[in-house]
């Protein structure tokens, strides 16, 4: 066969990938192929493929006969909204998607490309888990990529996709990653199934119960997107890319809007309640101050008591991290602060600025809580806020009590800019609390015990339940109508646009994993 003829015949080989029959099976467990995956996340006909012709070395238990170009994964590089991105998609129709020694050369090759040339990798996860013919190598294989996983955290960004099986080693590639996404019904993760579940402790479980894509949406936080369909999952991961910059050392993209920078939103006049006690929807905040109100939550089904994500101001990527008043009254839990931890951090490391909406009552009390470890899950939050050196700006819209006060972005934290709503509450603890300390004795000696607690918190709530205080000391830089939020956040990011900041030299630090 002459060498066009031949090149011919192995991009028809490369192209089918499993075959016919399994491309069917594919689509219908409601599945696109690897190729339909890298056709709809890339800009049409941007795609340059590596390594296309490449086939397993395993001569052992009949695979010697069955060699088929690409070996279950395609690789390389093309353009999301003309920005250059680098992806691999395992491919299922062959050998399962299983990995092999020369399937995990490709990723590595990727991966290693990809931090060379600042660019962020994109893996479509879809795989059986390792190839059981190719013993140890395939183990080393799965090894090579976790050790470039490591080496590429905040130098590029990473987004792990999983639209299929993902099962065993292979779930802490993703895990390493910054994003990860999974598909509804069709996807799962983890590290010993239902099987072997049963045998050691004769549990029953399903696939879906156990590692399915709300299991780790809503329970167990690995995963931080749900997406209904690889048509979605693809869409959302585009949309993603276009709030991240390509490495560590660019900025962010900027997105033209015509959303002006000074609009104000009246409806923030009324939306914070006048009992300190009633919840509202943070949400609703958001939505109307950032550009066109578009919001992309990250975590939404998971710790829903505190609210992070990404949004424009003046199309300018921010990452926004907001106590919740509707859901455990805005409490920081263990769940909660280890969520917005991670997001702080991801954020900092893509010099992306944080915007911080604050109405938090304190740390969820309780034995659970404190047997959980929420001592060290609230210092992962305070470490991150603190160690953090992009712009940031944080707005106080009603409670700010305790220790939470100091953790949730203060200005002690190197915060650039502390705005105050003139609800703001910033004292140790609520006035019932603090009056029950305080003036115990008094109102049990009183003749009317109930009319002197409340005449002391009446008195408390004059003294603390207002913003004043700490503006006079210097801890709130201004106190602002929230209708004029929007325009004060720009302003004072547009004030932080070449803020130098930096940490001591050292190796790394030591949060408190």
């Amino acid at each position: 066969m002459d060498p066009v003829s031949r090149l011919a015949e192995l991009d028809r080989l490369t192209e089918r990938g499993g075959g016919e029959t399994r491309r069917w099976r594919q689509h219908a467990a409601g599945k696109l192929t690897a190729r339909e995956r890298i056709d709809l996340l890339f800009d049409p006909g941007t795609f340059e493929e590596i390594d296309r012709f490449v086939t397993h070395r395993c001569r052992d238990f009949g695979m010697e006969a069955e060699r088929i170009p690409g070996d279950g994964v395609v690789a390389g590089h093309g353009l999301v909204d003309g920005r250059p991105v680098w992806a691999f998609a395992q491919d299922f129709s062959v050998f399962g998607g299983s990995l092999s020694e020369t399937n995990a050369a490709k990723i590595v090759k990727v991966m290693d490309l990809a931090v060379k040339m600042g660019a962020p990798i994109v893996g479509l996860n879809d795989s059986g888990g390792a190839r059981i013919q190719e013993g140890v190598l395939s183990l080393g294989g799965y090894a090579d990529i976790f050790l470039r996983n490591t080496l590429a955290s905040g130098v590029v960004p990473q987004i792990s996709a999983i639209m299929g099986p993902c099962a065993g080693g292979a779930v802490y590639s993703p895990a390493i990653t910054d994003f990860t996404v999974m598909v509804e019904g069709t996807s799962y993760m983890f590290v010993t199934g239902p099987d072997v579940i049963k045998t050691v402790t004769h549990e029953d479980v399903t696939k879906e119960a156990l590692g399915g894509a709300m299991t780790h949406n809503a329970t167990s936080g690995v995963a931080h997107f749900a997406a209904a369909d690889d048509r979605a999952c693809l869409r959302l991961l585009r949309d993603l890319l276009g709030y991240l910059p390509s490495n560590n050392l660019d900025d962010p993209p900027v997105v033209p809007t015509d959303d002006a920078p000074d609009r104000e939103a009246p409806a923030l006049d009324d939306l914070v309640p006048r009992q300190s006690n009633q919840p509202y929807d943070i949400l609703r905040l958001i939505h109307a101050v950032v550009d066109d109100g578009v919001f992309l939550e990250v975590h939404q089904h998971f710790a829903r008591n505190i609210v992070v994500g990404f949004a424009r101001l003046a199309g300018r990527s921010v990452g926004i991290v907001a106590n919740q008043p509707a859901v455990l009254a805005g409490c920081l839990d263990i769940d909660a602060s280890e969520k917005a931890a991670r997001f702080v951090r991801c954020c900092d490391a893509f010099n992306i600025p944080l915007v911080t909406f604050e109405d938090v009552p304190g740390f969820l009390p309780g034995v659970a809580q404190e047997h959980g470890g929420i001592i060290r899950a609230g210092a992962k939050l305070l470490y991150a806020f603190a160690e953090a050196t992009v712009p940031k700006v944080t707005v106080i819209t009603r409670k700010a009590y305790g220790g939470a006060y100091c953790v949730m972005a203060s200005k002690h934290l190197r915060t650039d800019f502390n705005f105050a709503y003139p609800t703001a509450e910033i004292a140790v603890m609520g006035p019932e609390g603090a009056v029950n300390i305080l003036h115990r004795r008094e109102i049990a000696e009183a003749d009317d015990p109930a009319a002197e607690r409340d005449r002391r918190v009446a008195a408390f709530r004059e003294a603390f339940s207002h913003p004043f205080v700490a503006a006079a000391r210097g801890f709130v830089d201004a106190i602002i109508e929230p209708r004029t939020t929007r325009r004060r956040l720009i302003a004072a990011l547009a004030a932080c646009a070449h803020k130098r900041d930096q940490t001591p030299s050292r190796k790394h630090g030591n949060i408190p994993l």
